[in-house]
């Protein structure tokens, strides 16, 4: 059998794919595919359309294109395992390989979230204080509100791969996603791993759960100020952004707080429940943040027909 696997004495880990279906991945792989080519082409057009379009030059928008160029790191460190399971029969990785991929998944989830809230931050501003948007969402604020993301995301996660490091691993090293994750390496490993599953709780709650607690206040505080203003035309457009923000969020948490629950609280689930929600987790927010915007944000609709639409005229001229 292939191997993606470090020619050195560090140990392997073997992918189990989708289990019982085997002998169908070539054809599961067609679906999968092509949703990684939807994600990808997705988010590399909202990345064209947000530098190409002045309209868009907009602190949302950055935003929004920072989320794009997330979404592409985090499809492009999932595609290589997940398609070599499929298409060549590829099950096995090897250490390096493993934690290096587990790294770049984990980090980028983590901006993922960061940016997040920025972008709630963002929808706080122009509802509540929108005679300050521009003094406050500077060139600068969004550059540090972005640049935060990426350096709490790497300064919290970079200690992982030396913690699973530091492990052997006994057994047969069957991971049960089809991609490195942290929680199910410390599984596998030997040894007491209690200050290594704690700190990885620590994360996990510096991130997402303090993240998830600042989106909430974000949200309370602009309902207050929808409920004592009442919806006017001027913050109409900040709340359509509100509704694609919202939506986004939802696509983002809710299949990696049921990745989660599944690993800390459940011990017979069944292992194509497992394969399901963590390529949910990975593979599903990509695809639909684009989507979402598209067919939400008129900003972005009109980017579309103005790039597409224009030149399929000009080209019939």
């Amino acid at each position: 059998m292939l191997a993606l696997n470090d020619t050195s004495t560090w140990p392997t880990f073997s992918f189990i794919g989708i289990p019982g279906l085997e002998a169908a991945h070539m054809w599961i792989s067609i679906p999968f595919c092509l949703l990684y080519l939807l994600a990808l082409g997705g988010n590399v057009l909202l990345l064209f359309l947000v530098r190409m379009e002045q309209n868009l030059h907009e602190p949302q928008f950055y935003f929004l294109a920072m989320l794009a160029l997330t979404d592409l790191g985090l499809s492009l460190s999932t595609m290589p395992s997940v398609l070599a399971i499929f298409w060549f029969d590829v099950h096995h990785i090897g250490l390096n390989a493993c934690l290096t991929q587990m790294f770049f998944i984990h980090t980028l989830s983590s901006v993922e979230s960061g940016v997040l809230v920025a972008m709630a931050f963002d929808r706080l501003v122009a509802i509540c204080a929108p005679l300050n948007y521009t003094r406050i969402l500077t060139h600068c604020t969004v550059t540090c509100l972005s640049g935060a993301a990426l350096i709490r995301g790497a300064t919290l996660l970079a200690p992982l791969p030396f913690f699973l490091r530091a492990f052997s691993f006994c057994g047969t090293n069957i991971l049960s996603h089809s991609y490195c994750y942290y929680p199910d390496m410390l599984n596998l490993a030997c040894g007491d791993v209690t200050f290594s599953s704690v700190y990885g709780l620590v994360c996990v709650l510096c991130t997402f759960a303090v993240d998830v607690v600042f989106i909430l206040i974000s949200y309370m505080k602009i309902l207050g100020t929808i409920m004592k203003l009442g919806i006017q035309d001027g913050n109409w457009k900040s709340l359509q952004t509100c509704a694609c923000h919202l939506c986004t969020v939802l696509v983002f948490y809710l299949p990696l707080i049921s990745l989660a629950v599944l690993h800390r609280y459940t011990q017979e689930t069944s292992p194509i429940l497992y394969t399901t929600m963590s390529n949910a987790y990975l593979l599903m927010t990509p695809l639909l943040n684009p989507l979402v915007y598209s067919l939400k944000s008129r900003q972005i609709q009109t980017a579309l027909r103005k790039r597409f639409w224009v030149q399929r005229v000009v080209a019939g001229e």
